[in-house]
């Protein structure tokens, strides 16, 4: 693979595409119209048992009045959405065309995610997709680095905006990264009865906080969020979360319809050791191809523990209360055989805009090893007895479509 080098011609091209919509690479969504059903699934997939995403009579009973979607639904990747702009303008597809980093390394570092509005059952789902942030950032692993933020934004059609998802590309220079690449040795050892066993019991001890009211006047800065468990980490895991929220970014299928897929990115496609070509996505789930990749075994989806920290938040807020922002870091491996401690603290306690009651979380998820792999924080609007139930932010700067929120979020980017 040919070596790409970090100009500034590229960069300059890479920030004039900004706020330009473009076509998701998976034209058709995960669900086309997302029912029950599908909130079930997905809650699933991050091993959430909350009933207000699929239980109608309990759901009946809530502030929401129904069922409503599973944060990690609202927005993902490839999980919901038809493209508002179907394909690129005339005007733009020169400068959209091709990488201007091309050969330069890239590696998913880092998410964000905002919520607005639920989405309720059987609605459908537009989306805007857009470059939002070009950052130039000094890198201890490869000297120079640039930081690419890609948002997806969401909203009902002829109804709210719902949501938005930020997620971050570091782009290095391949022959820097590796020269300063750091191969730290991996302890993969079984284990005991007894560490089977604490788990099990952190498991049998967790549940959604559900009905039960949790005010914001009865929560104090440096009270704990958690502790919640995901882990040991199966193969059996990833089938399930796949089952859930599809094959994402790069539409993966099966047989004949995979066929097609390979005539379209071929590149994604790999020898196996019986010469069959296979997606580059099995390092998720063969060690053999991992291995290949530069890792020791298979290691999930970064996406995988945004979606626990993501549950983490919900299981603590109960049902009354609304998860407004979430943001994480990917920072190691997680292997298959690793088990990931997720906790929180209560880092502040304020009046968010327009009086809403708010608490801010410091999150983390530490590994068997003692090792943090995913640091992040969340703001969650709680319902207060002095200041009343919850009411839901507005969208970015009080924006009234979803190019409008593309432009406000590339503002919030262009201050940094």
């Amino acid at each position: 693979m040919s070596e790409g080098t970090i100009t500034e011609e590229g960069v300059a091209r890479l920030r004039a595409r900004i706020g330009i919509p473009e076509p998701h690479t998976v034209p058709v969504p995960r669900y086309v119209r997302p029912g029950i059903d599908a909130f079930r699934h997905v809650a699933e997939a991050y091993g959430d048992d909350n009933p207000l995403w699929s239980d109608e009579a309990y759901a009946a009973g809530t502030c929401w009045g129904g069922v409503i979607g599973p944060p990690p639904l609202v927005g993902g990747d490839s999980l919901v959405g038809f493209d508002e702009v179907r394909e690129v303008p005339e005007e733009h597809r020169d400068l959209m065309k091709g990488d201007p980093l091309r050969g330069v390394h890239a590696f998913y570092s880092a998410s964000a995610r905002e919520w607005w509005a639920p989405l309720r059952p059987d609605r459908q789902v537009s989306r805007r997709n857009a470059l939002v942030g070009v950052l130039e950032k000094p890198s201890e692993f490869a000297g120079r680095a640039v930081h690419e933020w890609m948002a997806q934004v969401f909203r009902e059609v002829d109804g709210p905006a719902l949501s938005a998802q930020y997620r971050l590309m570091i782009r290095t220079e391949r022959t820097q990264a590796r020269a300063r690449k750091k191969n730290d040795a991996l302890e993969l050892r079984p284990y005991a009865d007894e560490e089977i066993d604490a788990i099990e019991a952190q498991y049998a001890a967790e549940g959604p906080r559900g009905a039960e009211t949790r005010w914001w006047e009865d929560v104090a800065m440096g009270d704990t969020v958690g502790p919640m468990v995901k882990g040991p980490m199966t193969v059996t895991d990833m089938v399930c979360w796949h089952a859930g929220v599809g094959m994402g970014l790069y539409g993966v299928k099966p047989l004949r319809l995979g066929y097609q897929n390979r005539t379209r990115i071929p590149r994604f496609y790999q020898r196996d050791e019986l010469n069959v070509p296979d997606v580059m996505q099995r390092v998720h789930w063969d060690p053999e191809f991992a291995r290949r990749a530069g890792n020791p075994t298979t290691f999930d989806y970064g996406r995988m523990r945004e979606t626990w920290l993501i549950h983490l938040c919900t299981d603590w807020m109960g049902d009354e209360a609304w998860l407004w922002k979430l943001d994480c870091e990917f920072r190691k491996f997680n292997f298959v055989g690793d088990t990931q401690w997720l906790s929180g603290t209560v880092t502040d306690h304020y009046l968010a805009e327009g009086g809403r009651a708010a608490v801010d979380i410091e999150l983390s998820a530490v590994n068997q090893r003692g090792e943090q792999t995913t640091p992040g924080h969340a703001t969650v609007l709680l319902p207060s007895r002095e200041h009343g139930p919850v009411r839901l932010p507005e969208a970015p700067g009080g924006a009234r479509d979803l190019q409008e929120v593309l432009t406000v979020i590339s503002e919030r980017y262009d201050d940094r």
